[in-house]
């Protein structure tokens, strides 16, 4: 090749690598402008259940003391902290003032960005409730992909908050049955229980789940080698990874993904859709060993956690157009890092148990004596010493309803040097961290809602008009069941959610709807329609009249009807 036209091919050559880096510059420059406006096309929300402040340093002390890693991977983007409170609401019929949350109510406050009563997925707190929107649904309806990943079941209250709306957290086979139509692309996690029939070893008394699932084209798994070989075409998948929660970290087998195997796998399938998406990432099991009181468990978990963060995190750096939040729901067990007014912890004891204590229940359970105790926490601890008086703990239990696991992890704790208040949550506020141009919206001293309020803003969705499109199907009132099984409703709140006027004088009730009056002899417990016996049921009760769906289809002129399941009013 002469001089000259082996210059040309140099010059081509160099203006090909000048071309492409001007074109990956480009598209660089188009995600950081896109960032500096406040914009991200992806979204992830990260919430470590139960995970307060004190679990948060017992995971680094660990890390530090243990294995010599000095920070934990969220600590660099720590920006605040947040609010854990809900509404006032009941508890067995015991008016509480919602200063201690549940994980229903907050998950709706930072899924929503509104409050409600303790065990409310996502509805207000009212006699007839309407339901809120999460930001992955008002993300769906924007056309951006969604999904929600989880150690604790698929239809616990974190993960339902975000893609279902029922008055009480307990109604899991209804919230499976909810997201076989929220559009919600990637579930992960446990609960394969409330997907199938109890015939099936399930709860369900209806139907199996899964075959509509495949039908919608989900693909189903249910180990970690078949999520493995899951590929960006399965647009939609179902992860199922256990009949209740994924087992904890001490207790799986090869056969069960981890937290960050679950992220990354869901974060490869979303990260498809050039609209970008939205995710909820949940590390559910950090609150339940906080229940049990079972800290080696525990800090296992909220490394879990962490670990599931980091991919997070590197995808976020890697994509240049996502922002990146985690807070927690609540603290759970008011964790101590310190007992007995002993200044120091036994934190070389932290990971010399084998397994959960969740695992030993049924075990202790059948302990007859108290060699038959020692033998079980030797098995499973570094105890080689367990006195007779502390065996007689287990074997009484500790009073609660952890019984002899909450008694062998009250043994445990006190030679770990730690200490419980309960097995309950707690009302500390809760960390936030951050990644992205959300970090600026949740940073300082925020409220649980700033976190839906910052995630719609930064994604550019309307959670306002998602929540009146669902407002405009569905109610979902309290309600009694009488003798011969109907449903029947609060009278004058239904009333008034439905547009129909509800006056009562003295012993009558007037319900005018816009073509009919109904008149109630409350005393009587009759009713007429247009001055005609009315043949639907009156019931009062403690001076509170209740009616069936009759009537008010009459009211109102409209066909409503009952989701038995849902237990809500189908509007249309």
């Amino acid at each position: 090749m002469n001089k000259f036209l082996k210059g040309l091919a140099i010059s081509g050559l160099a203006f090909s690598m000048i071309a492409a880096g001007t074109s990956a510059a480009a598209k660089s420059t188009t995600a950081t402008n896109n960032q500096t406006k406040g914009k991200s096309k992806n979204l992830i929300v990260l919430i470590g259940d139960g995970m307060g402040p004190a679990q948060i340093s017992a995971a680094r002390y660990y890390q530090q003391y243990e294995k010599g890693i000095q920070k934990l991977n969220l600590d660099p983007y720590y920006v605040g902290q947040a609010t854990t409170y809900a509404d006032r609401g009941e508890d067995g019929g015991t008016v509480v003032s919602g200063i201690v949350t549940d994980s229903a109510s907050a998950g709706t406050a930072f899924a929503t960005g509104h409050k409600t009563y303790n065990a409310g997925i996502s509805v207000s707190n009212e006699d007839v409730s309407k339901p809120f929107a999460s930001v992955i649904e008002a993300a769906e309806l924007s056309g951006k992909s969604t999904g929600l990943v989880t150690t604790a079941r698929i239809t616990h209250a974190t993960p339902a908050v975000y893609a279902s709306h029922v008055r009480s957290r307990d109604n899991e086979s209804a919230i499976a049955s909810q997201y076989l139509d929220s559009g919600v692309d990637v579930l992960f996690g446990g609960g394969e229980s409330f997907f199938v029939t109890k015939d099936e070893k399930g709860k369900r008394t209806d139907k199996n789940l899964l075959p509509e699932f495949e039908a919608k084209g989900y693909k189903i798994v249910k180990t970690a080698k078949d999520l493995k070989a899951l590929t960006s075409k399965n647009a939609k998948a179902l992860g199922l990874f256990g009949g209740s929660h994924v087992s904890y970290v001490p207790d799986r087998s090869a056969e069960t993904p981890n937290l960050a195997t679950m992220t990354s796998k869901a974060l490869d399938i979303l990260s498809t859709n050039k609209n970008g998406f939205a995710i909820m990432i949940e590390g559910g099991r950090i609150d339940h060993a906080g229940h049990a009181n079972d800290l080696p468990t525990l800090v296992q978990e909220a490394l879990d956690f962490d670990a599931a963060f980091k991919v997070a995190i590197e995808f976020a750096k890697k994509n240049g157009n996502t922002s990146v939040v985690v807070t927690a729901d609540h603290e759970t067990g008011g964790l101590s890092l310190s007992r007995d007014n002993i200044y120091e912890i036994n934190i070389d004891l932290w990971d010399q148990q084998k397994h959960s204590s969740e695992s030993l229940a049924s075990a202790l359970n059948e302990a007859v004596t108290i060699d038959d105790v020692k033998k079980i926490v030797q098995n499973n601890t570094w105890i080689t010493d367990l006195t007779d008086e502390e065996a007689q703990y287990i074997l009484d239990g500790d009073g609660s309803s952890y019984k002899r696991e909450g008694g062998y992890n009250a043994v445990i704790s006190k030679r770990l040097l730690i200490g419980w208040s309960g097995h309950g949550h707690s009302a500390v506020d809760v960390g936030v961290w951050a990644y992205g141009p959300i970090a600026e919206k949740v940073k300082g001293q925020v409220d649980n809602t700033q976190i839906a309020f910052a995630g719609a803003e930064v994604l550019g969705v309307d959670l306002k008009k998602a929540s009146s499109e669902l407002q405009s199907k569905y109610l979902y009132p309290k309600f009694k069941i009488n003798r011969d099984k109907e449903v029947l409703y609060p009278a004058q709140a239904l009333a008034k959610a439905l547009g129909v006027a509800y006056k009562e004088s003295g012993s009558t009730a007037t319900l005018t709807g816009k073509s009919v009056v109904i008149t109630v002899d409350l005393s009587a417990g009759t009713a007429k329609v247009g001055g005609k016996a009315a043949s639907f049921t009156v019931d009062v009760d403690n001076k509170t009249l209740y009616l069936p769906l009759a009537a008010f289809n009459q009211a109102t002129g409209k066909t409503l009807k009952w989701d038995t399941l849902s237990e809500r009013i189908i509007l249309k």
